[in-house]
């Protein structure tokens, strides 16, 4: 796995968006897909909010997927193998950048046809120990008219990232404004951010 933490750090260093198209195995990726369809057809999945405890709103003209918090103490295998791997990424990104990341916290996400998340920012503003931003992808044979791409807003311009399944997106809560556009077909993910307590 060191080889997809590398790629993921030093893409993040030279464009500020760290991308590794093969972070997740492909067998995990199916598991963790398959947890999050059973979630979902089974209404445990619930309309995301706006804003974290203290601020809490729900708007679906802004914000219109579904989530699921994942529990880091959850005897299901293929969540235990995606903590375990998000805790080897955690203490190679503290050993390489003395990031000093001692926590972390994941949900899945399903954008339904016709869903999205307009532009913002991942930090809030009355709490910053979200420091980094993770997005790993469990979309299939993602084809171009199925939107749902990620797009940044970096200084330099406008990046569009495809949701391809196994892919993992990384970058900074406070620094780069995002938004999930306009999805033709269910798009599945998992978000989180790695935190300082």
């Amino acid at each position: 796995m060191q080889k997809h933490f590398e790629e993921i750090i030093e893409s993040f260093l030279e464009k500020r968006v760290g991308i590794s198209n093969k972070f997740l195995s492909i067998d995990l990726a199916e598991q963790l897909k398959a947890n999050l369809l059973s979630l979902y057809q089974n209404e445990a999945m619930k309309l995301a909010g706006i804003g974290n405890d203290h601020v809490l709103s729900h708007n679906r003209k802004i914000r219109s997927d579904k989530i699921y918090w994942l529990d880091n103490n959850n005897e299901n295998a293929a969540e235990t193998a995606f903590f375990r791997l998000i805790d080897e990424f955690i203490m190679y990104l503290n050993q390489t950048c003395y990031a000093g990341i001692n926590s972390h916290e994941f949900h899945y996400a399903l954008y339904e046809k016709g869903t999205f998340y307009k532009k913002h920012l991942d930090q809030f503003k009355t709490d910053d120990r979200r420091v980094f931003s993770m997005i790993l992808y469990l979309n299939e044979g993602w084809a171009t008219t199925d939107g749902g791409e990620l797009k940044v807003y970096q200084q330099t311009g406008i990046q569009i990232i495809a949701p391809e399944n196994q892919k993992c997106v990384f970058f900074k809560s406070s620094e780069l404004e995002h938004e999930v556009l306009l999805t033709n077909v269910s798009r599945m993910s998992i978000t989180g951010w790695l935190k300082t307590s």
